[in-house]
């Protein structure tokens, strides 16, 4: 059944938004199964939601998203169709989320990275156009659609000394500084290979994550592995931001593709920049992921009253609203105080503390996902965030705002940083290329 598609045994998607979901609507048409007589039956739109491997794959009319967000030729900052990002990283987050780090096995190098890579890229493209990969696949995921199916690859700071290409290693991998709050897990942190899945399927997720780690062989090993979940697509009555484990509207200040200089923010530009702070050629269109397990101290947090989680967020809890009045979206008034004279939205507040002005403009995407790893020997929950945020830069980026939220944010008190990792992640691969293509050929 391996040369039998999904999306042959099920039935063609319907066409949709450029990543999105189209609230309520039905799915593709349904043909009749492959493999039966049976009625036909039509994917819901979560099933038939697909992304594009490939950065040229276009939206009109196939269903597809690109993996940029963007159709083939739209103007950016990669300037090029072969420099669109990959997907998983404008792509809306998805209800269920792996992120794992491999290293490559003792006497591996760039010939095996190649051909591994080579091996991720192919199945990748086959899982998220919905079908199964190429050899031995495992069956998981044949009743279901694509699923808005994303994986995304990126390189550590070690992947380049392991095969010999430190003359392309970025300075933006530097490791990151200390930070006080940090309690970090080595074992859990950094890595050779990083891969982001995300689906709408718990099931397809899995799918991708086996056939990955299977076609790993004897290349590479896994270093760490993390699960997450959001909320489910169709869950709330209308799009909304997703909410964290403390109950609190999460991501709402993240920059917008919409956003005039979004592209700068985000991306490497064409040509890898200029100046002190050029980047490689390879990385034109790619961004940085840094990666944080984030431990929320649950049991403190819950004991907390209403109005005091709000002080130290400064927003609403019903709402994402700042504790200056309006809705989610209306813009924070850091100048407002009340009768007693303190400002309304505490000095010390996390929403304060982490807002672009007061970081000069830092700004940074927040792709997160949940995570609950069951009960610690002490008997408080192993719950909290799997914080990924993308960036051109994450010395302009993730390490000023966290510089700033290290002196003195109030959420600090409920929090645990437990692992971290930063990772290079190049453009999407062009017709016929694999991911990463460009660094590990090229020189």
């Amino acid at each position: 059944m391996n040369d039998i598609s999904r999306r042959r045994l099920l039935g063609t998607a319907g066409a949709v938004g450029a990543g999105g979901l189209v609230a309520g609507a039905a799915g593709g048409a349904g043909v009749r199964a492959a493999t039966e007589a049976a009625p036909p039956t039509a994917l819901t739109t979560v099933g038939s939601t697909e992304v594009a491997f490939h950065s040229t794959e276009k939206t009109a009319g196939s269903g597809k998203s690109a993996g940029s967000g963007k159709t083939a030729g739209s103007s950016g900052s990669a300037g090029s169709a072969h420099s669109a990002p990959q997907s998983g990283i404008t792509t809306p987050a998805q209800s269920t989320g792996y992120l794992i780090a491999f290293d490559l096995a003792a006497g591996a190098g760039r010939t095996q990275a190649a051909a591994l890579l080579r091996r991720w890229s192919a199945s990748t493209q086959r899982m998220m156009a919905g079908e199964p990969v190429s050899s031995g696949d495992t069956g998981i995921a044949l009743d279901a659609g694509p699923s808005s199916l994303t994986v995304t690859f990126g390189f550590g700071r070690s992947f380049f000394s392991r095969t010999g290409l430190t003359a392309q290693r970025p300075t933006q991998l530097d490791p990151l500084p200390d930070f006080a709050s940090d309690q970090l897990d080595a074992g859990r942190s950094n890595g050779d290979l990083w891969v982001q899945i995300g689906a709408n399927d718990p099931l397809v997720a899995f799918h991708a994550l086996r056939a990955l780690q299977n076609e790993a062989g004897t290349a590479a090993r896994v270093r760490w592995q993390m699960n997450g979940f959001n909320r489910a697509p169709g869950a709330t009555a209308k799009p909304m931001t997703v909410r964290n484990l403390m109950g609190q509207v999460d991501g709402t200040g993240n920059p917008k593709p919409s956003d005039s200089d979004f592209d700068r923010r985000i991306f490497v530009p064409a040509g890898g920049g200029t100046g002190a702070e050029a980047q490689p050629e390879w990385m034109a269109g790619g961004s940085y992921a840094v990666v944080r397990r984030i431990r929320m101290l649950l049991d403190d947090w819950e004991k907390l009253p209403l109005k005091k989680q709000e002080q130290v967020i400064g927003r609403r809890k019903k709402d994402g609203a700042p504790l200056t009045g309006g809705t989610e979206t209306t813009a924070m008034d850091l100048d407002k105080v009340g009768p007693d004279g303190k400002f309304v939205i505490p000095d010390n507040a996390h929403a304060r503390i982490s807002a672009p002005e007061q970081n000069g403009g830092a700004a940074l995407l927040r792709r997160t996902f949940s995570y609950h790893d069951g009960i610690g020997r002490d008997g408080t929950p192993d719950a909290g965030l799997l914080f990924v945020c993308w960036q051109a830069d994450p010395d302009h980026g993730f390490v000023p705002v966290q510089r700033k939220l290290d002196r003195g944010d109030a959420l600090s008190t409920f929090i645990r940083h437990e692992a971290s990792g930063l990772f290079a992640v190049p453009a999407a691969a062009g017709p016929g290329e694999y991911v990463g293509q460009r660094l590990v050929e090229g020189h």
